[in-house]
Order: structure tokens, then sequence, then C-alpha cells
């Protein structure tokens, strides 16, 4: 028997207004989903690397996972591509007219570490959104209910 053997890349998608990245704004209005990204990732893969580039990565994209709080985004695709997904997300400057900057945090062999990245980049970001607004440590708010639903959703994935 033969596994398929796959590369999962968390990818931050950064918002920008006017040429100023809004590092700060937490679900800042977009329209982003998991179904938006794929289409960009492969309208961006088409326009790169043309019909060839697509039937190489086409068949194993996927989009496993999509925050629109942070803007984290897990994809999975085939481990002999994963170069041609990640070059065409890092070529991806636009989502439905919408400007981005795409950080890739993590690529990882396993499902398993992509999750425990993207927990770990949630954690970190909404401890950097908790510094932005100044709030007492031991302060009680909304990021504590979804850090815990989000590490329970990204736990949830399964390959």
């Amino acid at each position: 028997m033969v596994r398929f053997k796959n590369r999962w890349i968390l990818v931050e998608f950064i918002p920008v207004s006017q040429g100023t990245a809004q590092l700060g704004k937490v679900g800042s209005g977009n329209k982003l989903d998991g179904k938006v990204i794929w289409a960009a990732l492969k309208q961006s893969v088409l326009s790169n690397f043309g019909d060839t580039g697509w039937g190489a990565v086409g068949l194993s994209l996927t989009v496993k996972y999509f925050s629109p709080t942070t803007n984290i985004c897990i994809i999975r695709v085939a481990r002999d591509q994963h170069n041609i997904a990640w070059a065409a997300l890092t070529l991806l400057t636009a989502i439905e007219g919408g400007r981005y900057i795409p950080n890739v945090i993590h690529v990882s062999g396993t499902i398993k570490h992509a999750q425990l990245a993207a927990i770990a980049h949630n954690r970190e970001i909404v401890a950097r959104y908790r510094a932005m607004s100044k709030n007492p440590a031991l302060y009680q708010d909304s990021y504590d209910t979804f850090l815990e639903t989000s590490a329970l959703e990204i736990e949830a994935m399964h390959d």
C-alpha cells in the first residue's frame, strides 16, 4: 500500500489598505473564506505556472482551515508540488479585489505539526492584540473563548 505524502502550509493573509498593513485590526471586514482563497490560489498558479503547473498542483490542493479573525489558513498540497503552491502563494497580491500580503508561517510534513504551529500562532496574535489594547494581564475578554474554540477546531481537523 502506498500512502500519499503531503505538505501542510500555514499562511497568514495580512490585509493591506492604502499602502499600510492593518496589523492591529481583528476581523477587518474582509470577505475571505476557504473557497475564495482556493480560487485565488488556483488563479495564481494558472497565471504564473500555466496549465502544467495547475495540472501538477490541482488534484492535491485543498484549504483545510481558515480563521477570519486572525486570517490564518492551513493548506494541504502534495509533497512533490508544494514548491509550486508556495511560490503561487508568495506571488499572490489580491484576493477578491482586496490586497493582501501572504506570510507563510510554517511548512510541515504532518497535520499535527501544522495544528500545533497554528495554535501557537493564534496565541501570539491574540497576545499582540491584547498588548495593543493595553489591558491588564488577567483581563477576561472574547479572545479567551476564541482561543478555546479555534484550538478545538484546529485539533478536530483530520488528514
